[in-house]
């Protein structure tokens, strides 16, 4: 089964196109769980146009309120000094590293860890001994699944976006063929996998038939679009209903 961690990002960013405290993150976090969510997960980034800095408090008291054992906080960002001092002061669970730019409007692009091995083999020795479980944001080749592993990182996140446009993955074999492999790569090197970016209600089932080994995907713009629809409630047992079903190879 995968756990389904809810980004909290799009519900910041609509409370803080306005000065009036609301939409609440701590009463949506909380709403969020209660509808059944395996962990939640935000990315604060240097302008805070969406994520603060003092949000992490916020989610952390959510979790720490909803009392249920196993519920995991992750908080992916660009390793910057900022952002490494802001999860070691934490009580996050995993941190997820990505190679965005200040500016970057989304993740839409994994690590070249060939270029950028030596940092992050530090910024990830460094997390790790301060007790966090440590993911890479890459993209889905072989290369980039052998490096995660060589640098020290716990887990990858698939940067799921090419998949996710080729959802009707059994007329798109080779996209899915792509994933398949990496997914393999991953299990024969021993490192656990994550997936993220664009998956939705259409996309997931084939996505987790295709990479059975993914532990978790982590999902904000969608679910929070379904989630005007269906309620949180309604939203969040959609996409458990998927993450918690039996996996069934793709022929």
């Amino acid at each position: 089964m995968t756990k389904l961690s809810v980004n909290l990002n799009k519900i910041a960013l609509l409370r803080n196109q306005r000065d009036v405290g609301y939409p609440d993150l701590y009463k949506h976090a909380m709403l969020i769980l209660k509808s059944g969510a395996d962990g939640l997960t935000v990315h604060p980034r240097p302008d805070e146009r969406h994520i603060r800095k003092d949000d992490i408090p916020l989610i952390e008291k959510a979790i720490s309120d909803f009392g249920r054992q196993g519920i995991e906080f992750n908080i992916e960002g660009y390793p910057s000094e900022d952002f490494i001092e802001l999860v070691k002061a934490s009580r996050c669970d995993q941190v997820t590293l990505v190679p965005d730019a200040p500016d970057a409007k989304t993740s839409d692009d994994g690590w070249d860890i060939e270029k950028h091995g030596d940092m992050l083999k530090k910024v990830i020795a460094d997390l790790q001994n301060s007790g966090k479980r440590v993911s890479l944001f890459v993209n889905p080749d072989e290369t980039s699944v052998r490096d995660a592993k060589k640098v020290g990182a716990n887990r990858i996140e698939f940067f799921t976006g090419p998949f996710a446009k080729a959802y009707d993955i059994r007329a798109n074999s080779e996209t899915r063929r792509v994933y398949e492999i990496c997914g393999g790569v991953a299990s024969e090197v021993g490192i656990e996998v994550n997936a993220g970016h664009d998956l939705c209600l259409k996309n997931l089932e084939a996505f987790l038939d295709t990479v059975e080994n993914c532990l978790e995907v982590s999902i904000g713009h969608a679910i929070t679009d379904d989630a005007l629809q269906y309620g949180w409630k309604g939203a969040v047992e959609r996409y458990q209903e998927i993450c918690k079903k039996p996996k069934i190879a793709l022929c």
